[in-house]
């Protein structure tokens, strides 16, 4: 149903359910010349979710307005927002209470502004400004839009996506993780045993060389043995040697030069047995140091 309030002035449509509130407020209104209009200089106003946001309106022509009755209407409820009458403010909306205030500094210049503080989603809609007077009374209509850029409409398969794609994206980040650490932990292990390798290999090429060594130094030994045993066979014939050089000395029977020539002979006898005894020393000596440093390699 269409319901004009005022003149000369843009209409709007009401529900039956929100005309009672209008009649009640006609019922009171005095009949005038309605010389005087209500005009809203923005017919929509936009504001952020907990901005402050001021809905204009005012009096055509201009006239001093402290001493009306002006009404600020939300449409969408038919509730006072806010009522002003011969300078008090009266009974309003709950939701409004202590949001809102008729800027009175521009009442005498016909400016009816309403400031509302902290607007919220719900504070979106038409409102309107009635003024009534001796002279007959007057409306305009202001919409307030409100924009709140942290509420987007969230599509039911968009949470549904978005609960399976996450786990498997965390589920895909874990598994990399975890591939990675197992790929590192076995390149770790491989050096390592190959390392272990490196060394097994070169102690047993160093137990082979001790093995090697020991056998010369068991040969060496028993070739020092055997010069030894030689050694003293051979002092034993000399030793015979010269008993029976003694022997024939006493007995008159060897001649000088034969003795001469015997003893020449047991003393080069004797250097070469006391060379091959040094020469075995110094062998055995230098089996026993090769001995050693090897073992102290090899620990």
């Amino acid at each position: 149903m269409r319901f004009t309030l005022g003149c000369n002035h843009p209409s709007f449509t009401l529900p039956w359910r929100t005309l009672l509130p209008y009649l009640v407020a006609l019922h009171h209104l005095q009949p005038g010349s309605a010389q005087n209009r209500v005009v809203a200089p923005s017919l929509r106003v936009t504001a952020m979710v907990g901005q402050d946001v001021v809905l204009r309106c005012q009096l055509s022509p201009c006239k001093d307005a402290r001493n009306s009755d002006i009404r600020w209407i939300q449409q969408r409820s038919s509730g006072i927002v806010h009522h002003y009458q011969d300078g008090v403010d009266l009974e309003q909306m709950t939701e409004y209470k202590g949001r809102t205030e008729l800027l009175r500094k521009g009442l005498s210049d016909g400016n009816l502004d309403l400031h509302i503080t902290a607007v919220s989603s719900s504070d979106r809609g038409s409102y309107i400004c009635i003024v009534q007077d001796d002279d007959g009374y007057s409306e305009a209509v202001v919409n307030l839009e409100v924009s709140d850029p942290f509420s987007q409409i969230i599509h039911p398969w968009k949470v549904a996506l978005a609960v399976v794609i996450i786990p498997l994206a965390g589920s895909f980040v874990i598994n990399v993780f975890l591939y990675r650490k197992r790929a590192a932990q076995s390149r770790e292990l491989k050096r390592k045993d190959a390392a272990l390798e490196e060394k097994a290999a070169m102690l047993g090429r160093k137990d082979a060389m001790l093995k090697k060594l020991t056998a010369m130094w068991d040969l060496s030994a028993a070739n020092l043995k055997a010069q030894a045993t030689i050694l003293v066979e051979r002092t034993g014939e000399l030793e015979r040697h010269l008993r029976k050089m003694e022997q024939h000395i006493v007995e008159g029977d060897i001649s000088a030069e034969n003795l001469k020539e015997q003893a020449t002979k047991l003393v080069e006898q004797t250097k070469e047995s006391v060379v091959e005894s040094e020469e075995s020393e110094e062998h055995c000596e230098r089996m026993e140091l090769s001995l050693a440093d090897l073992k102290e390699e090899a620990e």
